[in-house]
């Protein structure tokens, strides 16, 4: 049986109510919220996240591949996922493959990983899918896109939910599209793309589907449809012969938007969080044609039912404002800092460091105990030399012992604060505190680690570990 072994989830702490988007430029107010990813946060720093709650509990030396899809990569010429593996210090043996170009990417990378595990070329494969996709701002995508990614395991053992059927057609239209070197989606006018495209394209798709499946719409217990907005959705479950109260799965749209390529996954993840054993899902994912997936939970599902993936991150937020949502994106220009230019990156340097700058690994020394970050040949305690272990801390928790707050320091988000933080475990690393409220930092506040965007210097993009308030 191959299928769903585990899921993560993650959506930015930061929300931007929608009215407040249309105060600035006028016009009728949309209500409801939307996922804004910090300034330090892109595709794959969420990716990052989403995997970690994925493999939570799971043996990571496991894994033997990372698919990350998206459509909003970093970089333009430069795997992604292999980044990720490296973060999530994964086995150099572990293949990478990023899947790009579509809305459908997440669960192309899906099919891709059941062809891989059923053909016992891989026993684990891990898939992400992440985006942050802009529309220009006064237009409908700025209150239409939010941002956020999740994560699937699949395998062949212990799944929580059968892959059992899939069926896929593809469509060639201009609904939806961003030519490359654009950073704004565009989108054709919208009954167009709403009759012509999603409207004709997944209900077809869905029909055929079950037809093949041998299965009618009452044999699901929930309908997992990706739609880019609620108005889209009721029509199109009711086309599809499904009930849009009690099968068609809220698309959250009122409380993150529309979360591109990963929309789907989360939407997913929610509903396996809701399920219980026996209840047969249909998953569909829709963008240049439509994917349409068959799926059984067992009973393997009571054994995560504590996770709550979706619904912990979507109570754990906070509300920013449009004016930092437009500086974080760089969508208004301001005064530039007063300050020398940043040194660039060094490509040599951060090879050499990636073992303990992206994996986050620090030292123990093995003949007292001590530990320390970065590594260190020589103990500060008992003064041995190279008698040391690699110490991972992404996945400790540690405290504030002292901190900072730098009203000077460049940031798109003064005051940059900088924390002492010693970890439960030992050691101690000087960190800064992300994802935070500075009138609420206090010594002693619990803290966890979070993967962030450090700085950008000519064309590199420097990522690093930060410190945040656990969630």
């Amino acid at each position: 049986m191959v299928g769903i072994k585990s899921y993560g989830v993650y959506l930015p702490y930061y929300r931007l109510n929608r009215p407040d988007i249309s105060k600035a430029w006028g016009g009728f107010q949309v209500p409801g919220e939307k996922t804004v990813a910090n300034f330090d946060e892109d595709t794959l720093t969420m990716a990052v996240e989403a995997c970690r709650d994925c493999l939570n509990g799971f043996d990571r030396n496991a894994v033997d591949a990372v698919f990350l899809s998206s459509t909003t990569y970093p970089y333009a010429e430069k795997q992604s996922s292999s980044l990720v593996a490296a973060v999530l210090d994964l086995n150099r043996t572990a293949r990478t493959i990023d899947v790009a170009g579509t809305l459908r990417s997440g669960t192309n990378a899906v099919r891709l990983a059941l062809n891989a595990v059923k053909s016992k070329d891989a026993s684990n494969v891990l898939i992400a899918a992440s985006d942050l996709r802009l529309g220009l701002p006064s237009g409908g995508k700025e209150l239409e896109f939010g941002d956020g990614a999740a994560s699937l395991l699949i395998s062949d053992t212990d799944v929580v939910a059968s892959i059992d059927d899939v069926y896929s057609v593809n469509n060639e239209m201009y609904d939806v599209y961003r030519l490359a070197g654009e950073r704004f989606v565009r989108s054709w006018e919208d009954r167009f793309v709403r009759e012509a495209g999603y409207g004709t394209v997944v209900p077809r798709a869905v029909s055929e589907a079950l037809e093949a499946f041998g299965r009618k719409p009452e044999d699901f217990a929930a309908a997992v449809i990706y739609a880019p907005n609620p108005g889209y959705l009721g029509g199109v479950a009711k086309k599809c012969g499904f009930d849009p109260k009690k099968q068609a799965i809220d698309p959250l749209w009122g409380m993150t938007g529309n979360l591109g390529s990963s929309h789907a996954m989360v939407l997913l993840a929610g509903a396996l969080e809701q399920s219980k054993p026996g209840d047969r899902i249909l998953w569909v994912a829709y963008g240049d044609g439509c994917d349409v997936v068959s799926l059984t939970v067992t009973d393997e599902i009571e054994k995560i039912a504590g996770k709550r993936s979706v619904q912990r991150m979507l109570e754990s937020k906070s509300v920013t404002t449009y004016q930092k949502y437009l500086r974080w994106r760089e969508l208004i220009a301001v005064e530039p800092p007063m300050r020398p230019r940043t040194e660039p990156a060094s490509a040599p340097a951060l090879y050499r460091d990636r073992k303990c700058g992206l994996a986050l690994y620090g030292s123990k020394c093995t003949k007292c105990g001590t530990v320390q970050y970065p590594v260190q040949r020589i103990c500060m305690e008992c003064r041995s030399k190279d008698e040391f272990e690699y110490y991972a801390f992404a996945d400790k928790k540690g405290k504030i012992v002292t901190f900072s707050h730098d009203n000077l320091a460049v940031s798109p988000d003064p005051p940059t604060t900088l924390a002492a933080v010693d970890f439960e475990e030992g050691g101690r690393i000087m960190m800064d505190v992300t994802d935070r409220n500075p009138s609420d930092i206090k010594v002693g506040m619990p803290l966890e680690m979070t993967f962030r965007k450090f700085r950008q210097t000519e064309g590199v993009q420097v990522y690093w570990w930060k410190s945040r308030p656990i969630r």
